[in-house]
């Protein structure tokens, strides 16, 4: 028994380290030594990792989605795209018959050309008008001058024929003296009979143009008068057109404006038929792809009717929705390193460009009320908007989709 155990110990103390072979000594340390520095990485990695980077696997990409509408109604009378197509913007994706909207153009271009006929008319007539309205000024003006004189010189007629009454009427006294004097010589023939009979002609004749001096007289009174008649005639005329000389310009350059405002009114209308004109050709507001068609041909459409959707491929951004717990370092101007799923793990590059304002939760249809008397505080999400930073060439073949998951890497320090 004894030299049993012996045996048995030699045994053991033959398989102890100390009895190993060096290289396998060699070997077991640098084995201890490599676990212990991929520990070492690995902790530094996780230190790093969690000091100076925030990530979230809960984000994706989004874009704006055009909806395609008709901006007037008509007939389709051709379309160009089918789903899932790519189109680039401004291409024509449908058509919508012009005939209608063509005919409308020409008619309002039509009355345009009849509106400027028009207001050149009445621009023209604003200076005829102004001249016009100068020369009645003068014109009637001067009628009240020559008034002036004609009642001036009816007057002095009229004192000229006053005269010649009083002339008349002493040369009808005188005349008559004769007569009477003449008849007691006649009787007694110191005169003869021819000498009387000359007196009693010349009496006679001198009566007769008293008559006539005052009916002169009477007719150069009545001349007066319609001068004066003449002479207020005129100076109302006068005072009428200075008065109505300068409104009647006015008007005539109210008209101008109203036929001017007629034109740009017109011009709106014809603007407005090209506009309409362009409508019938429907096209790609941007760059994209072609999805929930609704349109074909022959179909009449109504004025705002969805067409199809259009999936932009180049107005793209990330959607990531952080814990509130990952914000605390996040600062807007960041750079981010984005990796997406779909694309075998490609990574873009990007910058926060926003924080949003609350949490998803609070901007829910129906927002969770947390004042409960069983309250269980859960980690909230905000979300952050992570704008791409050289998309044109990191997506040159256009294979980023709005949709896509991806892992946003914040670079916080």
């Amino acid at each position: 028994m004894a030299e049993q155990a012996e045996q048995k110990y030699d045994a053991t103390r033959d398989n102890t380290p100390e009895n190993d072979d060096p290289a396998k000594k060699s070997r077991r340390k640098l084995v201890v030594i490599a676990v212990i520095a991929l520990l070492a990485i690995g902790a530094a990695l996780f230190y790093w990792h969690s000091t100076f980077t925030e990530d979230t696997d809960d984000a994706q990409v989004d874009g704006d989605l055009y909806q395609v509408s008709s901006r007037i109604a008509g007939q389709v009378t051709k379309v160009y795209v089918e789903d899932n197509q790519e189109v680039k913007a401004g291409d024509v994706i449908a058509e919508i018959d012009p005939k209608d909207f063509q005919v409308a153009l020409e008619q309002a271009q039509a009355n345009l050309a009849n509106a400027e006929a028009a207001a050149i008319q009445a621009n023209v007539n604003v200076p005829i008008t102004s001249i016009t309205s100068t020369t009645s000024i003068n014109t009637t003006s001067s009628d009240v001058q020559g008034s002036q004189a004609a009642l001036m010189q009816s007057q002095k007629q009229v004192q000229a024929a006053q005269a010649r009454v009083d002339q008349a009427k002493a040369n009808a006294i005188k005349s008559d003296l004769d007569v009477e004097r003449y008849k007691p010589l006649v009787e007694k023939d110191v005169i003869s009979k021819q000498q009387f009979d000359a007196a009693v002609a010349t009496a006679a004749s001198n009566r007769a143009a008293v008559l006539e001096a005052e009916a002169t007289l009477i007719g150069q009174q009545e001349a007066v008068r319609q001068t004066q008649q003449k002479l207020a005639q005129s100076r109302s005329t006068a005072v009428e057109a200075a008065k109505n000389g300068p409104s009647q310009v006015k008007v005539q350059q109210a008209r101008a404006t109203a036929a001017e405002a007629a034109v740009k009114e017109a011009q709106a209308r014809v603007d407005q038929a090209k506009l309409n004109l362009s409508y019938t050709k429907i096209t790609a507001p941007t760059t994209g792809i072609v999805n929930k068609k609704n349109v074909n041909v022959g179909a009449n459409l109504s004025v705002g009717q969805d067409l199809m959707t259009i999936i932009p491929l180049t107005n793209l951004w990330v959607t990531a929705n952080f814990k509130e717990t990952q914000l605390e370092r996040m600062r807007e101007g960041q750079k981010v390193e984005i990796e997406v799923d779909a694309l075998g793990g490609k990574k873009f590059h990007g910058v926060i460009k926003q924080i949003g304002g609350a949490t998803g939760s609070r901007l829910s249809l129906f927002p969770p009320e947390n004042a409960t008397g069983n309250y269980v505080k859960v980690v909230q999400r905000i979300p952050v908007r992570i704008d791409f930073t050289n998309l044109d060439q990191e997506n040159s073949d256009h294979k980023l989709r709005p949709g896509y998951s991806v892992t946003p890497v914040v670079a916080v320090k």
